[in-house]
């Protein structure tokens, strides 16, 4: 049924718990605000930069784009490496591949730290499409992501998009594939709050890799 599969990374491939609130921690320390307890930074995993600082900071759009680059500063040397795979995404990966899916990102997060970290785990390779955002504002929230694969790198006509599958921890997974006609496979294991995922309109929410490919390749 799912030919196209577009997965999120942070909180959907990836738990990058300690170098993004780490990174937070360290921008807000350069905006003058001293954060110890890193569990209050995780709401800032999945969302973009810009709209999370502003949102939970009340940061002006000129201090949220400057707290952005001291969060880069860190991220970028360190906290890109603090960071780890889920339980077997490289084998869900493969699994999907040897089935003949096609396999894309679709994250939030600046494309060239997703093109880094799919890398360093050494993953890139299932994917026939590394989509992220940009590193200035023209490509920043997930509906701009997923618009930039679907018609600019996969180059698919509308009557393919009931194909497409995304697979997303936050809301912003689902609401920005529903913009698209594309329903959002829920995983639970990422940094969504009680609720969050079913209230968005997640077609379901799964709690491992294997109903992952459960629910792509039953049986």
């Amino acid at each position: 049924m799912y030919q196209y599969l577009m997965f999120d990374l942070d909180g959907t491939l990836t738990d990058p718990r300690e170098g993004i609130t780490r990174s937070v921690q360290y921008a807000l320390r350069h905006m003058g605000i001293e954060e110890t307890d890193l569990t209050k930074l995780e709401p800032f995993i999945g969302p973009p930069l810009l709209e999370s600082f502003t949102e939970y900071y009340d940061f002006s759009m000129e201090q949220a784009r400057e707290a952005v680059e001291y969060y880069r500063e860190y991220f970028r040397v360190t906290g890109v490496y603090q960071n780890r795979l889920f339980d077997g995404v490289p084998e869900l990966l493969a699994d999907l591949k040897s089935h003949g899916k096609v396999i894309a990102t679709a994250s939030s997060k600046p494309e060239p730290f997703v093109r880094l970290i799919l890398e360093h785990f050494q993953v890139d390779a299932y994917f026939d499409h590394i989509c992220g955002g940009s590193m200035d504002e023209s490509r920043l929230s997930k509906e701009d992501v997923i618009e930039e694969l679907l018609c600019s790198r996969m180059r698919l006509p509308k009557e393919e998009w009931k194909h497409v599958l995304m697979i997303g921890d936050r809301r912003h997974d689902v609401e920005g594939a529903a913009k698209f006609g594309i329903p959002c496979l829920g995983l639970s294991m990422g940094f969504a709050a009680e609720g969050e995922l079913e209230k968005a309109g997640s077609v379901l929410v799964v709690d491992s890799m294997e109903e992952i490919r459960t629910f792509i390749l039953g049986n």
